[in-house]
């Protein structure tokens, strides 16, 4: 069995993670080169990634078909620690940590994963045969989808957390395409959209979020301010040019003027020091890592698995374009990291258990692989 799974499996996805995590690695280590307060994160990254990789192991071992109940309960613990967060103190104006003895727990990273795997369980129902002749059964299905959804982003939007509640949207609409929902649905449903955008503003978004609005439309309205991240963040993109500053030289990096640096900003210490050749090669490596997963989901052998590498796909590509976009100055700053290479254990333990599964799925895409 074990020489058919290591035959099958997607090795292109396991070399993309490894050199995302090279990469971030080398950055998180000058980033907290200059400083005592973060100068041991690279240490953590690489024990929190050879922790994820034996989770890694554990999970592309077992049998996927087991993954539905698994989902349940990750769903449901994080559901209820989604309400308990709420009562935390805040944090980066948010309140989205549980403080584990100095180590932070974020209960809506995992709580992806719960989504992702319960989703593609009954978005595979609804496919079947059975629920096109049975309309009651079709909109319970429904019902519980629109329910799996609504709770999280809910939940996430109290924190308030957009940046992570629009992941969810994001993994959806990957799941909905990949079902082949009418073209007039999401027609409907961008014009809802529409609608909503002034009416979330003005009535659903605190004054806090709506300067950081006006400041990602125009950073010069707030230089000292809001928009300060956001201008410090081009600067150390611009500055590092083709071939970048040099490892240890950029000066955004190294003189701090460059903000959460480890974490959410990491593209920008990466585009200072490395330059653009850098940048470009991890935009290649996610546009291929990318291309993999969904061709992984083509060739899944059932449409349970086929959901789930879905929803890896679309979690995987908001987070690579929204933390990129958001460093450059395209999206608003919202504190999404970048996959495998931004510092932070909930980031990499989330990641590493979205791409376990995704090659879980691709080492299993022979209908016979449990036979041997």
């Amino acid at each position: 069995m074990f020489k058919n799974l290591l035959k099958n499996t997607d090795y292109v996805v396991v070399a993309c993670i490894f050199i995302l995590f090279i990469i971030g690695v080398i950055a998180i280590f000058s980033a907290g080169y200059a400083t005592d307060v973060n100068k041991d994160e690279y240490i953590k990254q690489i024990i929190w990634f050879g922790a994820v990789l034996i989770m890694m192991i554990v999970i592309w071992c077992i049998d996927y078909n087991t993954f539905d109940i698994f989902g349940y309960i990750l769903y449901g613990i994080n559901l209820i620690l989604l309400v308990a967060v709420l009562f935390m103190p805040s944090l980066m104006g948010a309140s989205s940590w549980f403080n584990l003895g100095g180590i932070l727990y974020q209960p809506s990273e995992l709580m992806k994963i719960g989504y992702i795997i319960c989703s593609a369980k009954f978005f595979s129902i609804l496919k079947n045969d059975v629920t096109r002749n049975n309309k009651k059964k079709k909109w319970i299905i429904i019902a519980i989808l629109a329910c799996l959804f609504i709770l999280p982003v809910c939940l996430i939007i109290l924190q308030p957390d957009f940046g992570t509640a629009m992941v969810f949207v994001v993994i959806l609409s990957f799941m909905l395409f990949k079902y082949g929902i009418k073209y007039r649905y999401i027609l409907m449903c961008i014009g809802i959209a529409l609608i909503m955008i002034p009416l979330v503003y003005f009535f659903v978004l605190n004054p806090t979020q709506q300067e950081r609005i006006k400041v990602f439309l125009d950073p010069e309205l707030d230089p000292l301010g809001s928009g300060y991240n956001a201008i410090q963040s081009k600067i150390a993109v611009g500055a590092g040019m083709l071939f970048g500053t040099g490892l240890l030289k950029g000066a955004q990096t190294q003189y701090g003027y460059l903000p959460i640096k480890s974490t959410d900003f990491i593209f920008s210490v990466i585009s200072e020091e490395m330059g653009f050749v850098v940048s470009a090669f991890i935009v290649i490596v996610y546009a291929v890592l990318l291309i993999r997963l969904l061709r992984i989901a083509k060739n899944a052998r059932d449409d349970f698995s086929s959901f789930m590498v879905i929803g890896v796909a679309g979690m995987m590509f908001f987070h690579f374009v929204e933390n990129i976009g958001m460093t450059i100055g395209l999206l608003p700053i919202t504190g999404v990291p970048l996959p495998f290479v931004s510092y932070g254990g909930s980031s990499m333990i989330t990641s590493g258990m979205a791409i376990a599964i995704a090659l879980n799925v691709s080492a299993r895409r022979s209908k016979n692989v449990f036979l041997d």
